[in-house]
């Protein structure tokens, strides 16, 4: 595995970009960009809500003033966003002059994006709330229990959001998650028409730099962002589920001291990580594995 060298990428044609949490994809989109021009468009299922920014490292004012950005923020923390919801919002960016270049840690927009998607019916609001307090109750498992078999050999088990959408498919439509999938309509933008690109570190390089970052967000402003979010402060609400958001709530609240939130929130990032190195490369085979971009 080597590092990516700019003079291979075709200027006039969209790049994708994925990577675990932490491996420095956002920065070797800016440097691409910089380099060829082109705007930089999110495909992190967290970075789209608009209370968060330090905490799921979203790109900063600074970043953004370097190069032209998408997707980041436009959501409100309280709203559910799914896959289908960000390739509609994706498709303006798909149609236009300047080239994108898609960058991110969410396997699934890229698998929907490259693979085609689904087009299962929305979910209810009663069955939602069902699934969300359910959830709190009994656990991902309960839910998991009651899949139909494809469907669950299929997903992640370990994620509970992923399970919880498989149970609201299969209550809402009567069909397994799986079926509706194998029925999924040709991609938006194939493989062969862009250039993807995986960045896979190390794993210890990965969790040194993931345990360096968690602690610089809380000195530049995520523990304001959790004191801003701890009045009206919801588990369940989508935006909740940034790693990091539970732990520094529990030390706002005098549950924890700081340095033990921190550490929390640095093993949660690295089990994330974990999945998600697992997810990629399981799924992108297809994809050129770099370790960063060439001087």
């Amino acid at each position: 595995m080597a590092e990516l060298s700019l003079h291979s990428l075709d200027p006039s044609r969209p790049v994708l970009i994925a990577g675990a949490t932490a491996s420095g994809k956002s920065e070797l989109a800016l440097r691409i960009a910089e380099a060829q021009g082109g705007v930089i468009v999110n495909a992190d299922a967290i970075q789209v809500y608009a209370n968060w920014r330090v905490l799921t490292a979203r790109p900063s004012r600074q970043d953004e003033a370097r190069a032209p950005h998408a997707l980041y923020g436009h959501v409100a923390g309280d709203v559910a966003y799914s896959v289908g919801h960000w390739l509609r919002d994706l498709e303006p960016w798909l149609n236009q002059a300047q080239r994108p270049i898609i960058v991110g840690g969410t396997g699934l927009y890229f698998s929907a994006l490259t693979e085609g998607l689904a087009e299962i019916p929305a979910t209810p609001d009663t069955v939602r709330r069902t699934a969300d307090a359910r959830l709190r109750e009994d656990g991902h498992a309960a839910l998991l229990a009651e899949l139909d078999s494809r469907t669950a050999a299929r997903i992640d088990q370990r994620n509970p959001m992923r399970v919880q959408r498989a149970w609201e498919v299969l209550t809402t439509t009567g069909r397994g998650l799986a079926d509706w999938q194998d029925d999924t309509p040709p991609p938006r933008l194939p493989l062969s028409a862009c250039q993807p690109v995986l960045v896979d570190l190390d794993k210890e390089v990965l969790n040194a730099r993931i345990a360096r970052r968690f602690r610089t967000m809380v000195d530049s402003g995520a523990l304001d962002e959790a004191r801003a979010a701890l009045p009206g402060w919801d588990p369940a609400l989508p935006s909740s589920k940034a790693i990091g958001a539970l732990e520094l709530i529990a030390h706002l609240r005098g549950e924890i001291d700081l340095d033990t939130a921190c550490e929390r929130a640095t093993v949660a990032t690295r089990q994330f990580a974990k999945r998600q190195r697992t997810w990629f490369r399981a799924r992108m085979g297809g994809w050129s594995r770099v370790t960063g971009v060439a001087a």
